[in-house]
């Protein structure tokens, strides 16, 4: 295939090109370990160095767009790739391929866990969920060296974290990102990057404002709908999508939001939240394909593998849609002082955010004695400074807790 950085024209010819996306992707999909850092890592690799369809530059801006926009950063620049490709269909076959492999897993998972009812107290279960809190052990330690490299952001940070503390809700940790982005316009123009100048125009204005213009709807109608009908399914809905839509910094720090949808509501205890987060760790691809798993188990009128892939639509769909969305504008907000700025103190917020949730749900529901943190820090050990990989120290954890219950 010759490359190329702009959208297949024809029909035929784009839908071709769509589905050597999903295939490229697919591989992706199965292969990409390591989190969202290392998914854009393996994107470059692909696409810059590889296959040359687009040039540093071009992925640079892509990523700082990524970055800037709540979501699951790696999904979404793939989801961006996809359409510099192959238009919209090459937008929709990025995020299928990238995402199923791990979505049917969990989905498996999530249904050994309802099948077995007893699997939530096992052993295996429990070492999962102390593999949980030195996965995010890590991501709050490597997240902290790199977006609060001064004094104003770690602080910063920590002043997020207290304010999660004593308002563990989502409207807790939508103040604490407000805070922190008021708090960057004012104290951290100094530290945001200049951008590049390389434009990026791929859509068309009118399919931006299209999309942006959907999201809203949906993010003001669906709390709307779930309060007039007062249906929980749509509760639980309106819950991924506000999730899926005000996340920054990544999958793991979701955790805290779709545990405050999920577990308060009754329709998933605290045991299967975090069982099927350590899952998640085992498997590549993106940790938001948690909501698959969440979406498996929880006790609503669709759940099973039709439950899955509708609460991974769910949260998913903000991050495609703002991502389609600001695209055509981003040439034009990236100049801005103020807006980089915004964003320093926002990724230093999420740091504090993240820290807050790895003591409360994840350190709370997991350490329980000594052996218990004895096998977390030998996790967090292997994790950071052994090198393993992720995928061998959740399976090793795991089957630490399965001797230990014996």
């Amino acid at each position: 295939m010759k490359p190329s950085s702009t959208p297949a024209t024809g029909s035929l010819v784009s839908a071709q090109s769509a589905g050597a996306v999903f295939l490229i992707f697919l591989r992706l999909g199965l292969t990409s370990f390591g989190g969202p850092v290392a998914h854009l890592g393996y994107f470059r690799t692909e696409f810059v160095e590889r296959r040359k369809w687009l040039d540093d530059a071009k992925f640079s801006d892509v990523v700082a767009l990524c970055q800037f926009l709540p979501g699951p950063a790696s999904s979404q620049v793939g989801i961006a790739i996809g359409m510099m490709r192959a238009g919209w269909l090459g937008s929709v076959a990025a995020w299928l391929g990238f995402t199923l492999p791990s979505a049917l897993l969990l989905i498996a998972f999530g249904y050994g866990m309802s099948r077995f009812g007893g699997l939530a107290d096992s052993g295996i279960v429990h070492g999962l969920k102390v593999v949980a809190v030195a996965v995010v052990a890590q991501a709050v330690w490597g997240m902290a060296k790199s977006l609060c490299p001064d004094r104003p952001r770690a602080g910063l940070a920590i002043v997020a974290a207290l304010l999660t503390l004593v308002l563990p809700s989502t409207l807790g940790q939508i103040g604490a990102i407000a805070a922190s982005a008021v708090v960057g316009v004012t104290l951290l123009r100094a530290a945001a990057a200049t951008p590049n100048q390389e434009p990026l125009g791929i859509l068309s204005r009118a399919s931006g404002v299209a999309s942006l213009a959907v999201f809203a709807l949906l993010l003001i109608g669906l709390p709307a709908a779930a309060q007039l009908s007062a249906s929980p399914l749509l509760g639980l809905l309106d819950g991924f999508f506000r999730a899926g839509a005000l996340v920054f910094g990544g999958g793991h720090v979701v955790l805290p939001l779709l545990q405050s949808v999920a577990v308060p509501s009754g329709a998933a205890s605290n045991a299967e939240f975090l069982a099927g987060y350590g899952a998640a760790q085992a498997i590549p691809g993106p940790l938001f394909t948690f909501a698959a798993y969440l979406g498996t188990v929880m006790a609503t009128p669709v759940q099973g593998w039709i439950g899955g892939l509708l609460f991974l639509v769910a949260i998913f769909a903000p991050a495609y849609l703002l991502v389609m969305g600001v695209l055509p504008f981003w040439d034009g907000l990236r100049q801005r002082a103020t807006v980089r700025a915004a964003l320093a103190g926002v990724n230093a917020g999420v740091v504090g955010i993240l820290l807050s949730a790895l003591y409360d749900p994840v350190w709370t529901s997991a350490i329980s004695s000594r052996a218990d943190f004895g096998l977390a820090l030998s996790a967090f050990g292997l994790l950071v400074y052994g090198r393993v990989p992720p995928l061998a120290v959740v399976l090793l954890t795991a089957a630490t807790g399965w001797l230990l219950d014996l």
